[in-house]
């Protein structure tokens, strides 16, 4: 393989991590799935049979690959002995101090493995810093659900080596993946964007201008984007938006400052699909306009 990378470990069993470990086993890696909670792992485990049994279903997946696909993945409470790893994802809560952490640990443990984060904002050169070889860490900015978004945002540190780059563009090919290369840059190019639409989706949401279900209309109508900002912040966690937003205001302005409506539904736990309740009811995975 071009790329060199066979062994694989994830970090974070949630949404993001089960997916980014479903892809890379389907592309014939060695998976181990890591998160420190047994319960999110099982979830995680259940996510995963639930995707693939759906890929077959559809007709996407042969059941033998799916077979193929479950004997590449392991499930671990620990990291296990990360000598042999080729590529280390980490997909945990968007924590600076717990990132630098692990990444820190991970480089001392391998010479020569590349590390990257699923962060959609925060600084990935800062986290960088914190390892013994920076050249070997950059950002892998999977979108969601991972098995079926076609995006991959390759996001380059300062330190990150051209030879890092142009293994994981390689490998993006190899998982089915359209990468993009962008700078270490607050909310780099998809949170920026995605962010500044979502919170003037709110704020016309709290000021009256139109429902949420006739705002997300217009943008899948009007602009042929798949779904609405306002269904998208329910999928991805109020919380998760919140965070972003917070982070970008700080970085680069006003601009991105969260309404007070997305405050407010966050300290009353309507966090969007997660929970049932966000901009929209969530009932059987379906979102369902409030009235």
């Amino acid at each position: 393989m071009s790329d060199g990378i066979q062994n694989v470990l994830v970090i974070g069993a949630g949404t993001m991590g089960a997916g980014i470990a479903e892809v890379a086993a389907k592309a014939g890696c060695s998976v181990r799935l890591f998160d420190v909670s047994a319960e999110v792992l099982e979830a995680g485990k259940a996510r995963i049979e639930r995707s693939l049994a759906k890929a077959v279903e559809k007709g996407k997946l042969g059941a033998d690959a799916a077979e193929a696909t479950r004997a590449r993945i392991t499930y671990a409470g620990e990291y296990g002995d990360v000598a042999g790893l080729d590529l280390v994802v980490e997909a945990v809560p968007e924590k600076m101090e717990l990132k630098k952490q692990i990444f820190s640990e991970l480089s001392a443990g391998n010479p020569t493995c590349i590390l990257a984060s699923n962060t959609s904002s925060l600084s990935l050169t800062e986290i960088a810093a914190a390892c013994q070889d920076p050249s070997r860490v950059l950002g892998m900015h999977f979108f969601n659900p991972p098995p079926v978004m076609p995006l991959l945002e390759i996001v380059e540190a300062e330190q990150t080596a051209p030879e890092i780059t142009a293994r994981v563009r390689a490998f993006a090919a190899r998982i089915d993946k359209s990468p993009i290369v962008v700078r270490d840059m607050p909310g780099f190019a998809t949170s920026r964007l995605g962010i500044i639409l979502g919170m003037e989706a709110i704020r016309m949401l709290e000021q009256g201008v139109a429902s949420a279900a006739d705002i997300d209309s217009a943008m899948e109508l009007g602009y042929r984007h798949p779904m609405g900002p306002l269904k998208l912040t329910d999928l991805v966690g109020l919380d998760v938006r919140l965070a972003i937003a917070e982070h970008l205001t700080r970085e680069l302005g006003p601009q991105f400052t969260p309404p007070p409506l997305l405050r407010m539904l966050v300290r009353a736990g309507k966090l969007g699909a997660k929970t049932g309740e966000g901009f929209y009811k969530w009932v059987d995975g379906k979102a369902v306009p409030k009235k």
